[in-house]
């Protein structure tokens, strides 16, 4: 069964670990060894502060009871009116479990509630897995590109979907 909720303050670890647990899958790769390490260390800690400020909307995907999927969601600080989803992770355990489908699906739904009709997202370019996930959730590239720099000093290629809630 899946399930998709609210994080409450007692999700923070488990926000942590599917985040830690994908972007070392994803994300490490890109890095060196050392920076990578580190990434991982910070991303299992930063969520109890988020979750506890509401700063933005945390969201769980849950498959039979496990938190494998997680997404934050706030407006856009560089489009007003419009959303931006900030974070969207799945734990490595759940890929193809549908659990990420189903938590974009109540992502959408959360966004509308809140009075969203456009969202938006950046990922990176180089990821092909989460750029096919996007393409499959119905989201569109908007031919916008940037780079981003993660703290080592090698930014890298972004791209912008977007879709409506």
């Amino acid at each position: 069964m899946i399930e998709v909720r609210r994080a409450v303050a007692g999700d923070g670890d488990a926000v942590g670990e599917i985040h830690a647990a994908s972007w070392a899958a994803a994300y490490a790769p890109l890095f060196d060894t050392e920076f990578a390490a580190a990434g991982i260390r910070s991303r299992l800690t930063r969520w109890h502060q988020r979750i506890a400020e509401r700063d933005g909307t945390v969201l769980l995907g849950l498959a039979n009871g496990r938190r494998l999927a997680m997404a934050w969601v706030a407006e856009s600080q560089t489009r007003p009116g419009v959303a931006e989803i900030l974070s969207f992770y799945g734990h490595p355990d759940g890929w193809g479990s549908g659990v990420a489908a189903a938590l974009m699906d109540g992502t959408l739904q959360a966004l509308r509630e809140h009075g969203f009709t456009r969202v938006h997202l950046w990922t990176l370019r180089d990821t092909p897995q989460s750029r096919r996930f996007y393409t499959k959730s119905g989201f569109t590239e908007t031919g916008a590109t940037r780079t981003r720099d993660f703290g080592d000093g090698r930014p890298l290629p972004q791209v912008e979907y977007e879709r409506a809630c």
